[in-house]
């Protein structure tokens, strides 16, 4: 069993033109393509016209019905996010030359109303530490204090991450309808408030700063090990998740739970190509060829951490000791030479900073490998009463591989069937009823 990341947890080929004879189905596969891939940089970049999230999706879903209106007769456009930008750009510009219209109305009617004219302030030079990234504006703009930390995540896993409500809820282990109304509120909020679309600086970036974190390792976890659909990796969303962590490492050189993420990121995608065989079939980390481990990307990732260690003015945090934990599997050149012990203490250490019953999962995984599946199963025995685990398909996962490693084969067998029940990923149910099939 791999160990997974210690929260609840996406190929990015160019589409071929389908021609002007190009069919519904095709153009609507393409489409669903381009959506998951681009839908993040179109809202980001139409948010930045319109200054509005909620109306930028808008205009996003509104250039996606076009797109599957026109495409199925006109056939799928060489570069289908481009055409996808450029049509939700002009509708922000028309949008926008709409509202100034009106507002210039408004100004003529009202001119004789004042005597004076209030000049405008000048405009303020850009901060010297100022990044010019739609994206990362759009991240901390969904980060804002204004919102509850809950619906902070749930609105940018459902904008960067291109997720449905239905992917947040099963990532959070929340009901559908509850995920559904914390998007809907914070769109709201943010437009009532009027929260500027920017990267704030000085104290009002470091008092976002945790929740960006937050997003980005969601958004990466997302496309580590997709919570549903076909495909169990999703590269583009690891993708932008660390450029975006690379980024906010260049952003805030002194902050050390930015390197660890950065670290921790550059660590896990280090493994990616590893990962899954080429039918797309996940392959566990006891059975990953190490030799395609990127080991420029593990260069990183050491770097990473030195920094984030440098940095460091007390106790590791979380992403921190994380990363040091992927760190120990990246120093391993074979399965068998990982250092469980040293990964055992950190998650131990990683409980007590950051508790949740995932971690402890995670830990007894550990354990299982230093103290035998023995110590281990009673550990995670105590974690079934846990609510949040109810549906993880982990939780009966693990304990599926501890009851096999006990010779309990029969139980063993029955926990994979249920893992298998509560995943909604279709390689992940694959690789767990092969694994209950093996238990004979």
């Amino acid at each position: 069993m791999e160990p997974q990341p210690t929260e609840p947890l996406a190929s990015t080929r160019p589409l071929a033109s389908t021609g002007p004879a190009g069919s519904a189905g095709a153009a609507a596969r393409a489409l669903e393509t381009v959506f998951r891939l681009e839908t993040p940089r179109v809202v980001a970049a139409v948010a930045r016209v319109v200054r509005d999230v909620g109306i930028a999706e808008e205009l996003t879903q509104d250039a996606l019905v076009a797109a599957l209106e026109q495409w199925p007769g006109d056939g799928v456009p060489d570069n289908p996010g481009a055409w996808l930008m450029t049509t939700a750009r002009r509708r922000a510009v028309d949008l926008v030359r709409r509202r100034e219209t009106y507002a210039r109305k408004l100004a003529e009617i009202g001119r004789d109303l004042h005597s004076t004219a209030v000049p405008a302030p000048p405009e303020e030079p850009p901060a010297p530490d100022d990044i010019d990234d739609d994206l990362l504006r759009l991240v901390f703009t969904t980060c804002h204090p204004v919102l509850s930390a809950e619906a902070r995540i749930a609105l940018t896993l459902r904008l960067l991450g291109g997720l449905t409500t239905a992917e947040i809820a099963r990532a959070f282990l929340a009901p559908e309808p509850t995920v559904a109304q914390r998007v809907v509120r914070a769109k709201r909020t943010l437009a009532t408030k009027n929260v500027a679309f920017e990267v704030p600086y000085g104290p009002d970036r470091e008092a976002r700063l945790g929740s960006v974190l937050d997003v980005i390792y969601l958004i990466f976890n997302e496309g580590y090990a997709a919570t549903a659909g076909d495909d169990w990796l999703r590269p583009a969303l690891c993708e932008d998740a660390l450029r975006l962590a690379r980024l906010l490492s260049g952003l805030m050189p002194k902050e050390p739970e930015v390197h660890g993420l950065t670290a921790l990121l550059e660590f896990q995608a280090s493994r990616a190509g590893a990962r899954t065989a080429p039918g797309g079939a996940p392959i566990l980390l006891r059975d990953q060829n190490r030799r395609r481990w990127n080991r420029m990307l593990v260069a990183r990732g050491v770097t990473a951490l030195a920094r984030a260690d440098a940095t460091l003015t007390g106790a590791p945090g979380p992403y921190a000791l994380q990363a040091a934990i992927a760190a120990c599997h990246a120093r391993a050149y074979t399965y068998e030479e990982t250092d469980w012990r040293a990964i055992a203490t950190l998650y131990g250490l990683l409980a007590v900073r950051s508790p949740s019953p995932v971690v402890e999962l995670n830990r007894a995984v550990a354990v299982s490998m230093t103290e035998g599946p023995g110590p281990a199963l009673e550990l995670v025995d105590a974690l079934t009463a846990e609510p949040a685990l109810r549906g993880y398909h982990l939780l009966p996962s693990v304990r599926a591989d501890l009851l096999l490693r006990l010779g309990r084969t029969a139980e063993a067998r029955t926990e994979f069937e249920r893992a298998a029940s509560l995943t909604r990923n279709a390689r992940e149910r694959e690789l767990l009823l092969r694994r209950a099939g093996e238990c004979g």
